[in-house]
């Protein structure tokens, strides 16, 4: 497999629907890119305005924008702000032109968002998102909100597992690429925890039973499929259109040996 070319830009961003969603499936690798000597971001596209029983959606906007700037800082990530509601992820234009505006201004090597397949739509409507973004980049007629110059950046697309492990379907769904996680998954656990409202949130709506502890689950299954305590999981999108050849920066930067 050809090697990525080591002027690329050290940039990524992690691209995902809610607060909180970056810390479940993503966190760790960014922290890994951070110590690698790696500028990294953070957006999440919804506000997270119906992640609550107690608050109005007002109320929980501030106090989870609160949250996910806190979770930002411990992991190391400029933060970006969202621009969407919960529920109202569609792809569509509006979206569209506001996300890729940002990976024009990020100007990114590696993008890291959801999976395609996901338990719910916006997840799956982020994911198709940030791969379209991505790929219109460098079109100077098409129009992104605010307006900014196209670029002419590689860039490689990596999706995460989705939760469960599992599409809506209830089918499996495995990684190609699994990165050890176990020496940064404290400060995983500190930034997932950063989010306070969502204990009681999460475990009303969706019987997670700590979510602390649903993150923990999964990063020990990845991790058991590894050979390591923790893990991430990750598949990589098809080159075509984001780059001239094969390339994988994330291995790359990490140091992993793939085939």
């Amino acid at each position: 497999m050809p090697e990525p070319d080591d002027n690329l830009r050290k940039v990524a961003i992690a691209i995902a629907a809610h607060p909180d969603d970056i810390e479940f499936m993503m966190a760790g690798t960014l922290l890994l890119l951070n110590e690698a000597g790696w500028e990294t971001h953070y957006l999440n596209i919804s506000s997270g305005n119906c992640g609550s029983i107690s608050l109005d959606s007002t109320q929980t906007e501030a106090k989870r924008l609160e949250e996910a700037q806190n979770a930002a800082t411990i992991l190391g990530a400029t933060f970006h702000s969202p621009f969407s509601r919960d529920l109202e992820i569609f792809y569509d234009s509006l979206h569209l032109r506001k996300l890729a505006s940002v990976i024009r201004l990020v100007n990114p090597t590696i993008v890291l968002t959801h999976s395609p397949q996901d338990y719910m739509e916006d997840h799956t409507n982020t994911s198709r998102l940030a791969v379209t973004a991505a790929f219109s980049r460098g079109m100077p007629n098409f129009d992104v909100s605010p307006p900014l110059k196209p670029i002419k950046n590689e860039i490689a697309l990596y999706h995460a597992m989705p939760h469960g492990l599992m599409d809506g379907m209830r089918q499996t769904v495995k990684p190609d690429l699994l990165i050890n996680t176990t020496s940064v998954f404290k400060l995983k656990k500190q930034a997932l925890a950063a989010h306070q409202s969502q204990k009681e949130w999460l475990d009303i709506s969706q019987g997670m039973n700590s979510y602390l502890e649903s993150m923990e689950s999964i990063s020990r299954n990845l991790g058991k499929a590894a050979g390591s305590t923790h893990a991430e999981g990750w598949r990589r999108h098809s080159h075509l259109g984001f780059s001239s050849c094969e390339i994988d920066p994330l291995s790359k930067a990490l140091g992993l040996t793939t085939g």
